[in-house]
């Protein structure tokens, strides 16, 4: 049979792939306002990067990581103001303990501490609008794109492939204006190895997931499901790669990280009135 062939399986792919030509076409070219909103994340997704950058010039490491998870509290203002979300005395006070628990996860230990450099006030003071920035830029975009996701028809896929196609334009050209020369010399891809692309995959399949957990779920969980991957992955460095010692701050910041996990999905029974007799 012709399905069976060589021929066929060809004949397969070929359609499959004008398929997805023709769903391309017409969800992004032909809707080119649908796909100009995520113009918006994108290009805030990239001042994000830039902004931790400079704060990551200008502030300590402890600084820039308790600070750094105020975008924990700025997502849930996000989430109320812009998608009418409604949280309980009990959410708000496990997205608190949520940031405490993450800064301390992530605080740097003594053998972590860099080489201790004189940091000017103008320079801490840069260093802090930049990380806080970076906080409500980071909610803004978030809740933004899952509005996006939750408010159209089109597909998780789809919305994915519209980010990417911004996100490399406004990435592609931070490269040429920071890093042009060097392009131009030794090539884009100078310096990648199979260990880089593994992380540029493994990295691309999070955005998916992600992207689904947003469509699926919200913002808020997304932020439980990234602080208990930091812990998860703190644990394999220590007992696979042998790189990390983990210490009290540590189990304390994991402790209120649990916690906080719990305590988001409580939902306190009300106390019925008594029945009189």
């Amino acid at each position: 049979m012709l399905g069976d062939s060589p021929r066929g399986k060809c004949l397969s792919i070929e359609c499959s792939l004008r398929a997805l030509n023709r769903i391309l076409h017409d969800e992004i070219l032909n809707k080119p306002m649908e796909t100009l909103k995520l113009a918006i994340p994108s290009g805030i997704y990239t001042l994000q990067n830039n902004l931790l950058y400079v704060a990551l010039s200008n502030l300590d490491a402890a600084t820039y990581q308790v600070t750094y998870q105020l975008k924990i509290l700025t997502t849930a203002l996000f989430s109320v103001s812009m998608l009418s979300k409604k949280l309980g005395v009990y959410q708000w006070l496990s997205l608190v303990i949520l940031m405490t628990g993450v800064a301390f996860v992530q605080w740097p230990s003594d053998s972590q501490e860099p080489d201790s450099k004189e940091l000017s006030a103008g320079s801490q003071f840069v260093g802090l609008m930049a990380v806080l920035t970076a906080c409500f830029s980071s909610g803004f975009a978030g809740v933004y794109f899952e509005k996006i996701l939750k408010e159209t028809k089109q597909s998780v896929w789809i919305r994915n492939i519209q980010l990417g196609f911004f996100g490399s334009i406004f990435g592609l050209m931070g490269v040429y204006i920071y890093d042009g020369e060097l392009v131009s010399k030794n090539g884009f891809f100078q310096g990648y190895n199979q260990l880089t692309w593994i992380v540029v995959i493994l990295q691309a399949l999070g955005g998916l997931v992600i992207a689904a957990v947003i469509k699926y779920a919200d913002n808020i969980l997304k932020g439980f499901a990234t602080s208990l991957s930091i812990i998860l992955s703190t644990l394999i460095s220590y007992f696979w790669l042998q790189d990390f010692v983990p210490t009290s701050v540590f189990f304390l910041g994991a402790i209120l990280v649990i916690t906080a996990t719990f305590l988001y999905g409580y939902d306190p029974k009300p106390t019925g009135n008594p029945t009189k007799a």
